[in-house]
């Protein structure tokens, strides 16, 4: 199993916290089955609202977990919900800083107590859970954060810090978001792409609010990586190199970074596939897997595939706009349609757009993603350009067109379309004449064909640097054996 692979007999306990929200989910699930292939007892932690939705998507069984690895829930903080949506993410993020360091602790010492499993010997973090940072402190074990975005997006938010010197933040008035001001190049910030505007920073700088929540808490938890054992990142050396290099400068010594990706290449080596861990599953909707009776009778690369993510929400006007122009571009297409992904409301099609489509489109509310992606059928992804869909697409060789909604997905979204050679953006205001162009150029444009062919250029490095001698699975051993198994920093 490779360099550090541990002995039986003296297994390692890792406890993994993800943000319980779909993108940081899946990634740090990832992450805890590798961990246990390598021989770690894992402990996984879900927050209570996320368990009680595992459970209906995926049934009462679903989390039982199996031998050495187990779930644990700690509550979030928020108040009882049952319903079966995103949590407003601004008061998630709240919450969980405010109020989980002591849920978090008890688990630990629980878990310290319990003759069922080893004691804890590190923590692997979601950067956005940094109090994870406090707890290994207290109870003297190394703890990794894992940024399950971007390098790209996490330095944009670092260069927030920047943006406030500058006085660019707050905005002087809401004019700024709309006449033009955010067109503006920015080239001065270090270590990323020369061909940034204001606009492709994480938007939750763009407030004329000097208090905006979302940007002193992207600050607060982006700067606290500097507290941890070890830095890891769910991305290729050679994606991001630029922004890779600025990381590790504004990063102490002492916080080695590894870049572990692409997750679900790495997963795929590692995991023995159709077993019991493979099974364990993350996606808090239950899965259509009707969608591949549609792809699998049509002609490759000639599907659009359409999912604006977890989170991702609009309004019914852009929803219409979205749906005319998928249908007048002609192609075939499957469009994941959330439960709620129209704001206040369930998103309605007309009974003409549904007769248009008949045979031609398949709309479903949720499916397995990555599947879809690799799925030979599948020409074009029209994506909110989250960090997830975006390292899936690339996985699966297949360009994407960008509609990104909020945080750093827009900084991957320009990364895509002007670094990486693999997108084209929609346009923020969304008119079906665009949409039915862009899908049109994509599927049978030069344009198109070159984006494909960047993308199955970016799907090979993933191949190349997830199997044995390839740097992502070096980095791996490196992080379990000097970071995990390190023993951990002093209590102060």
């Amino acid at each position: 199993m490779g360099s550090a692979q541990v002995d039986a007999d003296v297994k390692p306990h890792a406890v993994c916290v993800p943000l319980p929200a779909q993108g940081h989910v899946t990634p740090m699930l990832k992450l805890a089955k590798i961990l246990h292939c390598r021989g770690f007892h894992v402990t996984f932690v879900n927050s209570e609202f996320n368990h009680r939705r595992l459970l209906r998507s995926r049934g009462a069984g679903a989390l039982d977990g199996i031998k050495g690895f187990r779930f644990a829930t700690i509550p979030d903080g928020l108040p009882p919900s049952d319903a079966d949506a995103t949590q407003d993410v601004p008061s998630l993020c709240r919450s969980t800083k405010e109020t989980c360091l002591p849920h978090f602790k008890s688990l630990l010492a629980e878990l310290n107590a319990s003759t069922e499993s080893p004691p804890v010997t590190c923590i692997v973090g979601d950067n956005v859970m940094s109090f994870t940072v406090d707890a290994a402190r207290d109870i003297g074990v190394p703890c990794a954060l894992f940024w399950t975005a971007s390098v790209c997006g996490y330095l944009g938010y670092r260069h927030y810090r920047t943006l406030y010197d500058k006085g660019i933040f707050p905005l002087k008035d809401a004019e700024q978001l709309t006449n033009g001001y955010l067109d503006t190049p920015v080239d001065w910030t270090a270590g990323m792409s020369k061909h940034m505007r204001l606009k492709d920073f994480p938007n939750f700088i763009w407030s004329t609010d000097p208090d905006e929540y979302m940007a002193h808490f992207a600050l607060h938890v982006t700067e606290r990586l500097a507290e941890a054992d070890a830095a890891i990142f769910n991305t290729l050396e050679g994606l991001e190199p630029a922004a890779l290099d600025a990381v590790r400068a504004m990063l102490p010594p002492t916080v080695p970074v590894y870049t572990i990706g692409h997750l679900p290449l790495l997963a795929e080596e590692i995991v023995p596939q159709g077993g019991t861990l493979d099974a364990l599953g993350s996606n808090l909707w239950k899965e259509d897997v009707s969608c591949f009776d549609f792809l699998d009778g049509k002609e490759p690369r000639s599907v659009v595939y359409v999912n604006y993510g977890s989170i991702t929400v609009m309004s019914n006007e852009e929803l219409l706009e979205f749906a005319w122009g998928l249908a007048n571009s002609g192609q075939p297409f499957l469009w994941i349609i959330r439960p709620d992904l129209v704001k206040g409301d369930a998103a309605v099609l007309p009974p003409e757009f549904l007769e248009s489509i008949e045979g031609r489109g398949v709309l479903a509310s949720w499916c397995p993603q990555e599947a879809v992606l690799r799925h030979e059928a599948v020409g074009v992804f029209l994506t909110h350009s989250g960090w997830n869909s975006t390292v899936e697409s690339l996985c699966g060789g297949v360009p994407t067109l960008c509609w990104p909604f909020f945080a750093e997905q827009q900084t991957n979204s320009r990364y895509s379309c002007v670094e990486w050679g693999v997108a084209m953006e929609i346009g923020h205001d969304v008119r079906r004449e665009a949409v039915e162009a862009k899908i049109r150029e994509a599927m049978s444009g030069e344009k198109g064909k070159e984006m494909r062919r960047r993308a199955e250029e970016w799907r090979e490095a993933g191949v190349r640097a997830t199997r044995p001698g390839g740097r992502s699975r070096a980095n791996l051993e490196k992080l379990v054996a000097d970071s995990l198994l390190s023993g951990g920093k002093p209590s102060d």
